[in-house]
């Protein structure tokens, strides 16, 4: 089979959830299929930019280059953008729609935003998106017929462990880019009622919609001693703070799967998330539920975990087994059979 996909998202020094989807799905695909061709797309911008090394059984190929360049049986779009078909058979992921559905973004973003999605659905022969929660959207939003809809969740990769272990620390952490979406705001009100030995360590780039009024609010907190903003981190420096945390914080308004949540319990951190959109998907039971929209259920959740040693242990047992159910090769693999769906 000859696979061309989108790697446009894979490039740039800070990937964000749709960067690291797209590396692992570009290289999990070629290392798992090595029969096939792979054709690793980009557009102009990233092309010019440079890039890092791909398998030997892809080539880079330009995106908005004429169709011969390709010769692709089937074109993967890894982020709901089609502005064409490149190939027969194309199939798009939709990784989630909040803007189409929120005050998250600019007016003038929106508009693109929802073109591009709808462009997408109808350059598609297959959607594949990362959770049921996603999948409703599409098909309510866009009017995408829910039969040709195929849901491949995000994965994790679970840290090996090792025989020292590091001690944790009276850290609540919350990863993610600063905006309002996040709802880091609610985060800050809820923590301010929370002992002054705890410390709220907020990792992400802090330049998200938003963002400053989020910034204003931290700075006039009447914890702000105790509040930390770290600004965008590696992934090492994130292991880190993920082994150093005992709480792990995302009451977010809306995500279409969480993989900071898949993390958190993949590195053993009892979890408070929110009980909407794909959250309490993602999270199961292993998880402490709230509605993000009231501050003090995201505290009373908080206050049980600081108070309760015992039920941090739990929820981080809890934790470890349920993202144990989420590989990026189980990605991969689902991935390629949606593939085979389409090209026999």
């Amino acid at each position: 089979m000859r696979i061309a996909l989108d790697a446009t998202y894979s490039t740039g020094s800070q990937p964000s959830g749709i960067g690291i989807y797209s590396h692992e799905i570009l290289n999990g695909l070629a290392r798992t299929y090595p029969q096939n061709r792979y054709f690793f797309c980009y557009r102009w911008k990233q092309w010019r930019q440079g890039y890092a090394p791909i398998p030997a059984n892809a080539r880079r190929r330009l995106l908005q280059a004429p169709l011969p360049t390709f010769r692709a049986d089937l074109f993967h779009a890894l982020n709901q953008r089609v502005d064409r078909r490149p190939a027969r058979k194309v199939i798009s992921t939709f990784h989630d729609l909040f803007v189409m559905t929120g005050d998250y973004s600019s007016a003038e973003f929106q508009k693109r935003f929802t073109s591009q999605a709808k462009r997408a659905a109808e350059n598609s022969d297959i959607v594949i998106a990362v959770s049921e929660f996603t999948a409703g959207q599409v098909s309510r939003l866009l009017g995408f017929d829910r039969a040709r809809i195929r849901v491949v969740p995000h994965g994790v990769h679970v840290p090996p462990v090792s025989g020292a272990r590091t001690e944790r620390q009276k850290i609540i952490l919350s990863v993610g880019t600063l905006q309002r979406r996040k709802n880091i705001a609610g985060l800050v009100e809820a923590f301010e009622g929370l002992p002054r030995e705890w410390q709220l360590v907020l990792a992400g780039s802090p330049t998200g919609f938003g963002a400053n009024e989020i910034l204003r609010r931290i700075e006039n907190s009447r914890s702000r001693e105790r509040i930390e903003v770290t600004g965008y981190l590696s992934r090492g420096d994130l292991h880190t703070l993920y082994t150093r945390a005992s709480i792990f914080a995302f009451p977010s308004l809306d995500e279409g799967f969480g993989i900071p949540v898949l993390e958190a319990m993949a590195h053993g951190l009892p979890v408070v998330t929110s009980n909407t959109s794909a959250l309490p998907e993602v999270a199961g039971s292993a998880a402490l539920l709230v509605d993000p929209q009231r501050p003090e259920a995201i505290r009373s959740a908080l206050w049980r975990l600081i108070q309760d040693e015992e039920m941090r242990e739990r929820f981080s047992t809890a934790g470890l087994a349920r993202a144990a159910e989420f590989s990026w090769q189980r990605s991969v693999e689902e991935t390629y059979r949606v593939y085979e769906e389409l090209v026999p």
